[in-house]
């Protein structure tokens, strides 16, 4: 009897030994799972799913009033740097710069009759002068008759009284070539300063005329547009806007109580709500928020009140994404992204201590060649500065 109890009894403590074992593996298991959890997604490493796609939205805007005659692209479509996408009414363009051209050769006459006058204004001293030393040498041979006893007095005051006269009209003649001369002093046709205005004039009005086809100043997408044919719009007006969807960024608003160790250049790994998990996208930390969004709001906080509540502020933090991610999976501007920053590294920088070296962004789209202009206005100096030079000459 006592053996079958003895028996009975070494089974349980068998089996009791060994779920102890299981529990106990189960609980290393579980401290190790842990452990490995903590150190790969704790520790390291910040997220948040505050955070959405942003971007450059180019607002369009003439650069001159017009009335919209054509309008060459919708929402949604992709454009070209330097692509029109409006076209005003170009007649009145057309007339201010015709006009322009007119008042220019107009100027070129009127300042190569300052020229002219000059060349006149100089013959009329030459020839006082010779009178001045025709009636001096008759002064003189006069008083010499005189002393001889061949001539009168009153014939030699006569002479001195012409001398007189020679001499006031060189003087007068004098004056008038300084101030002809004084109009166009150190220039040339071309250099007056009337001729550069006029120049500028066509000019202005040669970059109006080009003003009256708006184009794109980057390359992107169309958004929001509101212009209509016939609509007469100003410079002040928004008639669309063009997204360069090649350029996003994302920015992720994380709390303040996040914010330690993270450090600028920092790798980051974001997932899209659009693409879901199957798409990481691959980033670094760009900058760190200078300050909170209540601070830069319209109505600030007003924490000096009597009735308070600490709450705890979010800091943007803006994210360049990796452009081939960029290409093979294209985001929209205000898409919502999860973020997740390794901030095991903290030997970067918490904020930008140098200058851009050089411009964030550029267009040369609006840059207009001046080398038609340039020939036309060449052209209309020489023909009418060469009519009028003729016709000086035939004079």
């Amino acid at each position: 009897m006592q053996d079958n109890v003895e028996n009975t009894v070494a089974p349980k403590k068998s089996k009791r030994k060994k779920s102890l074992i299981i529990l106990f593996g189960i609980v290393v298991l579980g401290a190790v799972g842990t452990g490995w959890y903590y150190e790969e997604y704790v520790v390291g490493n910040q997220t948040t799913d505050d955070a959405y796609v942003n971007g450059n939205i180019v607002s369009i805007t003439p650069e001159t009033v017009g009335t919209v005659t054509q309008i060459t692209v919708d929402s949604g479509d992709f454009v070209q740097k330097g692509q029109v996408l409006v076209r005003f009414d170009e007649a009145d363009a057309d007339l201010e710069y015709d006009n322009a051209k007119a008042k220019l050769a107009q100027a070129v006459r009127q300042v190569r009759a300052m020229f002219n006058n000059v060349t006149q204004a100089e013959a009329v001293v030459d020839a006082n002068k010779i009178a001045l030393h025709k009636a001096e040498r008759d002064y003189d041979r006069r008083k010499n008759m005189v002393k001889a006893g061949g001539l009168s007095q009153e014939d030699l005051s006569h002479a001195k009284d012409m001398v007189d006269s020679a001499q006031t009209q060189l003087a007068v003649a004098v004056e008038q070539l300084k101030s002809q001369s004084s109009m166009i002093s150190g220039t040339t046709v071309e250099t007056h300063p009337t001729v550069r205005s006029a120049i500028t004039n066509v000019k202005q009005a040669y970059l109006t005329k080009q003003r009256t086809n708006i184009v794109a100043p980057v390359t992107g997408y169309v958004a929001r547009r509101q212009v209509q044919l016939g609509q007469r719009v100003s410079p002040s007006s928004i008639l669309m806007a063009v997204v360069p969807l090649d350029e996003v960024w994302v920015d992720a608003n994380f709390k303040e109580t996040q914010m330690d160790d993270m450090r600028i250049g920092q790798p980051v790994a974001l997932i899209s709500d659009l693409y879901g998990d199957k798409v990481v996208f691959h980033g670094t930390i760009e900058s760190l928020g200078i300050g909170t969004g209540s601070a830069f709001s319209v109505l600030p906080a007003q924490n000096a009140t009597g009735n308070w509540i600490k709450i705890v502020q979010r800091l943007p933090v803006r994210i360049t994404l990796d452009a081939q991610d960029i290409a093979s999976h294209p985001l929209r501007i205000g898409l919502s992204m999860n973020v997740e920053v390794d901030t095991a590294n903290t030997s970067g920088k918490l904020l930008s201590t140098t200058s851009p070296e050089k411009p964030r962004f550029v267009t040369n789209a609006y840059h207009q060649p001046m080398e038609n202009i340039q020939q036309t206005i060449s052209q209309i100096i020489k023909d009418n500065d060469a009519q009028l030079n003729h016709a000086s000459t035939n004079k």
